[in-house]
């Protein structure tokens, strides 16, 4: 166990006691962290809640024996999440005698740049893009650089300099001095973090068991991994947190297996790893983690947390339930598997104990006459919260009838809730658009939603309709039929 943060930074290892350090604590954002240094100013502070692009920084980690290079918001990420951890800034990018890094030379060149304020982050998105191996497709640059917001010279430029970018070699002065920051982070001890300051205390184990221990011992930490909505607490609340459970050290979290018709995802699982690997098994959950928040986003937003914070909308609890999915949670008294439909319990509730964690969700593949949707209704496509979801799924009979359905949508009450009196009405009923039409308004009754800053009762009640009658549009008639997402 350790009180010092460790990471590389400018080049070279830098420790730090936030216990003792002036201005810092353990909830101290890398982007005020940055803010406060006279020579790392290019990181700039726009939204601090990591929707528009401007702070975002790269962030290096030590993985099978070479560097994975990764663009984060630095307004989300606290200070102990560096630890063992290289951090590169715009400052970082430049080489004293040499020329513009490839990434700044690539907007310079294809015009790009122009107000000085979201182009550091641009920047920094480029270089996390050019340091990507296998290189992105082109299809991928778009959602790939959606978490960077720009009005001066709109996007075609930024996406033309992008795509000159990634047919580089993606060979420059990270690459030449590789060897000698993967041995300055293999000389930071791999202990656990306790740090203790006059503001709060922060644990970041490095094993499950020990996470457990400390859940029990100290129930009433605020639990983090990515931290990309507790994070929001600090910045936009300007709440101090007494106590925080970082988990995004353990390895056994991140693991992801396969077996006996089952996918079972570590809830440590980033949202980045997670889309790389459901392409082909749940094609509907891969298309919906094209569009949750942002690159930088996705890179530290785990499976645990989106589940764990309860949110009414949030993304991927209504795909679980639809899948039939379970939620592991484990405690040092054991563990136990709730089915995700019985997880959340209240308004950013769930059923777990004070000495629980969530550890991993199993989500079983599809049995071949199932078809699964996931819906999200929102005022643009990328990065946005959901006014209304929908995470459908049905099985017809030979006959053309509803053996089963499921209907779990967001957004309609204050939990993702089922809609069980339409489920009721349509099992066993022609899968026709009578029957359907008919179900539009048996659904009136499973919700009462609210108005809210995202969409008005009546505007869900309408939204929801459509979307059960679009799920039949696209999957009537059909003996099987590709899953996939739509955004309306």
């Amino acid at each position: 166990m350790t009180s010092q943060i460790s990471f590389v930074f400018d080049g070279r290892r830098v420790d730090l006691d936030v216990g003792s350090a002036e201005r810092l604590t353990p909830t101290t954002t890398v982007l005020n962290f940055l803010r406060g240094l006279p020579s790392h100013t290019g990181t700039k502070e726009g939204c601090a809640e990591g929707d528009c692009g401007a702070c975002t920084v790269v962030v290096a980690s030590a993985e099978e024996h070479h560097l994975v290079y990764r663009a984060v918001d630095s307004c989300l990420l606290f200070l102990p999440m560096l630890h063992r951890k290289q951090l590169i800034t715009v400052e970082n990018l430049k080489t004293p005698g040499a020329a513009m890094h490839p990434a700044q030379e690539a907007l310079v060149r294809l015009f790009g740049s122009q107000c000085g304020f979201c182009t550091p982050g641009i920047v920094m998105s480029l270089f996390a893009l050019y340091k990507r191996r296998p290189p992105p497709a082109e299809s991928e640059l778009r959602t790939l650089l959606a978490g960077n917001l720009c009005r001066c010279t709109g996007y075609k430029s930024i996406l033309d300099a992008a795509r000159w970018l990634v047919a580089l070699d993606p060979m420059d002065q990270f690459s030449a001095d590789e060897a000698r920051i993967l041995a300055l982070l293999a000389s930071i001890p791999r202990d656990s973090l306790e740090l203790r300051s006059g503001l709060g205390q922060y644990y970041q184990p490095l094993t499950l068991q020990e996470g457990l221990v400390l859940r029990g011992r100290y129930p009433e930490t605020v639990i983090v991994n990515g931290a990309s909505d507790v994070a929001l607490r600090v910045t936009k609340k300007h709440e101090s947190l007494p106590a925080v459970l970082d988990l995004s050290a353990i390895d056994a979290l991140r693991v992801i297996t396969d077996r006996n018709g089952v996918l079972t995802v570590g809830a440590g699982v980033t949202m980045n790893a997670l889309l790389s690997v459901v392409r082909d098994t749940h094609q509907a959950i891969h298309s919906m983690l094209e569009v949750f928040g942002a690159q930088q986003i996705r890179n530290v937003a785990t499976v645990g947390g989106n589940l764990g914070t309860a949110s009414p909308v949030g993304d991927l609890l209504p795909l679980l339930i639809a899948y039939g999915a379970s939620v592991r949670l484990e405690s040092v008294r054991g563990s136990r598997d709730i089915p995700a439909a019985e997880f959340v319990c209240g308004y950013r509730k769930t059923v777990c104990a004070p000495d629980e964690l969530i550890t991993a969700v199993a989500i079983p593949h599809l049995d071949r006459k199932a078809q699964v949707r996931a819906y999200k209704i929102s005022r643009r496509r990328d990065l946005d919260i959901a006014s209304v979801s929908g995470g459908f799924r049905i099985e017809l009979d030979q006959g053309g009838c509803v053996e089963n359905v499921t209907l779990a949508y967001g957004g309609m009450a204050d939990r993702t809730k089922r809609a069980g009196q339409t489920e009721t009405f349509l099992t066993g009923k022609p899968w026709n658009r009578r029957t359907v039409e008919q179900a539009m308004a048996v659904l009136e009754g499973d919700f009462a939603p609210i108005d809210d800053v995202r969409g008005s009762g009546l505007m869900r009640r309408v939204a929801a309709r459509n979307l059960l009658l679009k799920f039949w549009t696209e999957t009537n008639g059909m003996d099987r039929q590709e899953e996939g997402w739509n955004n309306s």
